[in-house]
């Protein structure tokens, strides 16, 4: 397994490199984009030829791994080895010119994250984490921080295109942006794991937010020393179709949970939510 995951990193490392530097060359110029379901989400030619590029590149080094891309789907094979691709995580913040995006390769095996290389490409940052090696930011270890004084906390949010509107997801959220400094919303989830694997943010609540972005980012979080846990306070492991976590630092683990429970207990009333 170790020589396949050290070929399966550099692969990855030029294939994500590769598609965010489409996106950089392209920023500002969009010429198509369209709505791709029901809920808003966007796509720009800018996603399939990135995607493109990363398929291309997987394909070739691995053709009988099973790929899931977020554009392209799936790939129709049958493999105890799994690649997940975001090859423009942040679309929407591309599409109207905020150069906040990343593009983000995942590998599974056995449905357990072992691989996941995200890249920033306005700023050249290069994330990757394996399993049992640590998380990387341009070579640079990444280490969750511990810090006091909860109501100071920067707390990101996620939640599937989906549940936007859900009563339950609206309460907790305005519940959490009311008890932390910050609540973050980026628009490019990778982006925000990233963050919390650095140390910038102190906490992640995703409210039912499945996607090819998501696994990258769990394992750059865990090799970077933070857990994920479900909303009962259970390690995550394996694949969720909805997904509802907390990501941390292992000693705030009480804190969010109970701050997620007495959320999801709030009424509209008690937040003055109309």
């Amino acid at each position: 397994m170790e020589e396949l995951l050290n070929k399966a990193r550099l692969v990855a490392t030029k294939a994500v490199m590769d598609a965010g530097n489409i996106a950089k060359e392209r920023f500002g110029k969009v010429t198509s984009m369209e709505e791709k379901d029901d809920f808003g989400d966007i796509i720009t030619e800018v996603d399939h030829l990135a995607e493109a590029v990363i398929l291309n590149a997987l394909t070739s080094a691995f053709p009988d791994h099973k790929i899931h891309s977020e554009e392209a789907g799936d790939n129709g094979l049958q493999s105890e080895w799994l690649w997940q691709v975001d090859p423009l995580d942040g679309t929407n913040n591309f599409a109207i010119g905020l150069p906040v995006f990343t593009a983000s390769i995942t590998l599974l095996h056995k449905h357990e994250p072992v691989l996941g290389v995200i890249y920033e490409p306005m700023v050249d940052r290069l994330f990757i984490s394996s399993v049992n090696g640590g998380s990387f930011c341009n070579d640079t270890a990444l280490k969750v921080m511990k810090r006091d004084h909860p109501k100071k906390f920067t707390i990101a949010w996620i939640q599937g295109h989906k549940v936007q509107n859900d009563e339950k997801a609206v309460i907790l959220r305005q519940y959490i942006d009311v008890n932390c400094k910050r609540m973050m919303r980026l628009w490019a989830p990778t982006l925000q794991w990233c963050m919390l694997a650095k140390g910038d943010i102190d906490g992640i609540i995703l409210y039912n937010s499945e996607g090819d972005d998501l696994y990258s980012g769990i394992l750059m979080v865990k090799e970077a020393g933070g857990i994920v846990i479900d909303f009962e306070g259970n390690d995550f492991t394996g694949m969720s179709n909805e997904p509802y976590l907390i990501a941390c630092h292992p000693d705030n683990k009480d804190y969010f949970l109970d701050m997620v429970r007495k959320g999801l207990n709030s009424s509209k009333e008690s937040l003055h939510i109309i």
